[in-house]
């Protein structure tokens, strides 16, 4: 596929790696040329340097016969009028745009349309970090959780503590211990290392473990890996930008929020715009200030400012002074590696959450979700299985049957309304949503081409 990125800093560089290797055509367009050299020394490429919403900058990168243009600067503004000027003089089949403005993605069916401004997906990585983070709210003691078919079936990591009643035993005796529950274990990571599920594989302590199961069942199978832990009720934001108002207006609802702002003014717009939530001013790193708001009462202190530093010291200062857990948001992939290991419970990385949504619209084929996972090394997706039996690979044949790529699980089926999990008896029929999680992501392409529907040929 001939692909056009318009912006090469964290989002559009990591969509390009994700995208290089893949047997796509990559140009790259950014002002920066020594960023856009860093990038071609790296990877197999075009880059142009200029502005990607000047029309012959957009020609020299190959837009007329292009099949996608993805534009992700830090502006909206140009983003939106790449994406006119593709539609407009190039008709470019597809285009998407990253949009960070909550003002204009509160019109954003009226205004994303080919009459008036033809973006036929945007991305708003602010309201995907929200996503992500009050699901992580709504189950406490999960470090991801990833919907898949409309929320009917959710891939879940956790972490396994001693005290887990399968801590110490064998995957075939889940079945046991929770036999009214259907659930698969898709992938292990012990001591940041792949493993492959088998019956016969023992849990151990501080294994990473990737299960999938119905939505309604994910706390019964948590409660098998980890002592379940007590929902969440006070949580305590730091930053008041459009991911912390957007969650704190989304919790407020059900939990007790106190939501810190360090601009006096923001913070009266907050306490005027929250109906349920305490807005406060100061300085989350502020010690007495945590001390005098019993920071060690809350369940949740979430830093969601726009520095990494002061979230990750902000975090740090809450778990040193009691609080039950610690979420940060990261911008920089390399900080991410740096909290891995410390007393931060999880980090929530923006360009984790945008590249796994761009994957979804980028990817050949039916695939409905796509989730980028252990820093892009590994896939969760959702495809859905088209044709007959004549027609497909996958169609009319057991799970057994399917040759998949090495490292690569079928974890459930979504059927109509009925959420099946994947035996290897289990047979799949044509709109099946099948998801499946790849341990190494190189192998996305093999799995593409075999849900892809056979040539038939008329005699």
């Amino acid at each position: 596929m001939k692909i056009i990125i318009i912006g090469a800093g964290q989002v559009g560089g990591t969509l390009a790696e994700n995208l290089v290797g893949e047997k796509n055509d990559i140009t790259l367009i950014d002002t920066n040329s020594e960023t856009l050299r860093e990038l071609q020394d790296k990877m197999d490429l075009r880059v142009v340097v200029g502005h990607g919403s000047h029309p012959d900058v957009l020609k020299q990168a190959g837009a007329e016969d292009a099949e996608l243009v993805v534009a992700v600067t830090n502006d909206d503004a140009t983003n939106m009028i790449a994406c006119q000027i593709c539609y407009s003089l190039f008709n470019t089949a597809n285009k998407i745009a990253r949009i960070r403005s909550s003002k204009i993605l509160k019109y954003q069916k009226e205004l994303f349309q080919n009459k008036n401004i033809p973006v036929d997906h945007v991305i708003a990585p602010e309201q995907l970090v929200t996503r992500d983070i009050a699901r992580l709210i709504d189950y406490p003691g999960a470090l991801q959780v990833l919907e898949f078919a409309e929320g009917k079936v959710s891939l879940v990591a956790v972490k396994a503590y001693y005290g887990g009643l399968l801590v110490g035993h064998a995957l075939s005796t889940l079945r046991e211990h929770i036999p009214n529950i259907d659930t698969r274990v898709a992938a292990i990571y012990r001591n940041g290392k792949p493993i492959r599920p088998l019956g016969t594989t023992v849990i151990e302590a501080d294994d990473e473990v990737f299960f999938i199961a119905a939505s309604i069942h994910i706390r019964a199978v948590m409660n098998e890996l980890q002592k379940l832990e007590a929902p969440y009720k006070k949580i305590m934001i730091a930053g008041g930008g459009n991911i912390g108002s957007g969650l704190a207006r989304l919790l407020e609802k059900n939990h007790q929020v106190k939501l810190i702002e360090h601009s006096p003014k923001r913070a009266a717009y907050l306490a005027s715009e929250l109906n349920d939530t305490l807005v406060f001013t100061g300085d989350s790193s502020d010690q007495e200030l945590l001390m005098e708001e019993h920071i060690d009462q809350f369940d949740v202190f979430i830093a969601v400012t726009n520095d990494d530093e002061a979230n990750i010291m902000s975090s740090l200062l809450a778990k040193r002074l009691g609080v039950r857990k610690a979420m940060v948001l990261i911008q920089r992939s390399a900080y991410i590696d740096l909290v891995h290991g410390s007393n931060i419970d999880i980090a929530v990385s923006p360009q984790h959450a945008t590249i796994s949504a761009l994957l979804t619209h980028v990817r050949r084929g039916n695939i409905d979700n796509v989730y980028s996972l252990r820093g892009g090394a590994a896939e969760a997706i959702e495809i859905v299985a088209k044709g007959d039996e004549k027609s497909s690979k996958v169609v009319g044949k057991t799970i057994q049957q399917i040759k998949l790529p090495p490292g690569t699980t079928i974890g459930a089926i979504v059927r109509d309304e009925e959420v099946l999990i994947a035996h290897s008896d289990t047979r799949i029929q044509a709109e099946d949503h099948v998801v499946l999680f790849l341990v190494n992501k190189r192998y996305i392409n093999d799995v593409e081409t075999l849900f892809q529907l056979d040539a038939i040929t008329f005699f």
